[in-house]
């Protein structure tokens, strides 16, 4: 009893660091799984393993529970909606993923913002937000394309081509970072709009976050340094 207690409390106070390295191991799988041709069942068995990492830092026990059977409805209508072949209820199950990912960035960005001392866990805390975002606004992205064709694709092409999730992915992260290499386009009002907020909260939450953690750093050194 001692020691499983023991792994719990150490298990939740790592939980951000879980989140952070299963969102790596997630964009590390993606590209690898597109060139393996394994499809995307296996990659969104790893964004429900996520989103799971995402919600159990939740401190709030009634929110945690909201977004939980939030998470458990969204996964039953995608697997009732792949069984009866509705693409349509699909792709607003994975919507409702987006939402609830981002949930779980604002609750780790609250985490984050409202600490008095830097710890590893705060850092982890702010690099899962960051990430959470942007493999989520891949998904959101990708169900813009299938539901409105030709609201992203390729810069000189009009038709719309092959739009999966890892692209979904990649263009995300390319708006977050600013890097704007320009290969992959958004082509309807509603993708550009959404490409714009990205952009944006990309510079702001790095200008920001930074600025906030720097902070608590001199704050809890100068406090050592007068404790001494």
């Amino acid at each position: 009893m001692k020691r499983s207690a023991i792994i719990l409390a150490k298990s939740h106070s790592s939980r951000y660091a879980i989140l952070f390295y299963s969102l790596l191991l997630t964009l590390a799988a993606s590209p690898l799984l597109e060139a393996l041709g394994l499809g995307s069942n296996v990659l969104e068995l790893l964004l429900t393993v996520n989103l799971l990492a995402a919600v159990i830092p939740v401190d709030n026990p009634s929110g945690r529970r909201v977004l939980l059977l939030v998470l458990v409805a969204a996964l039953a209508i995608r697997l009732g909606a792949a069984w009866f072949n509705h693409p349509a209820i699909s792709r607003a199950s994975l919507a409702l993923w987006t939402v609830v990912a981002l949930a779980a960035a604002v609750v780790a960005l609250r985490y984050t913002m409202r600490a008095t001392a830097i710890s590893s866990e705060h850092i982890y805390a702010a690099l899962s937000a960051y990430v959470l975002v942007g493999i989520f606004c891949g998904v959101f992205y990708f169900v813009l394309e299938r539901a409105w064709p030709g609201s992203l694709g390729v810069a000189g092409e009009n038709a719309p081509g092959h739009f999966s999730l890892t692209s979904g992915t990649y263009f995300s992260f390319v708006t977050l970072a600013t890097l704007g290499y320009g290969d992959l386009v958004p082509k309807s009002e509603v993708a550009r709009g959404l490409a714009i907020v990205e952009a944006v909260f990309g510079q702001l939450y790095l200008a920001v976050m930074v600025a906030r953690l720097v902070s608590l750093y001199v704050t809890g050194t100068r406090k050592g340094k007068q404790s001494v």
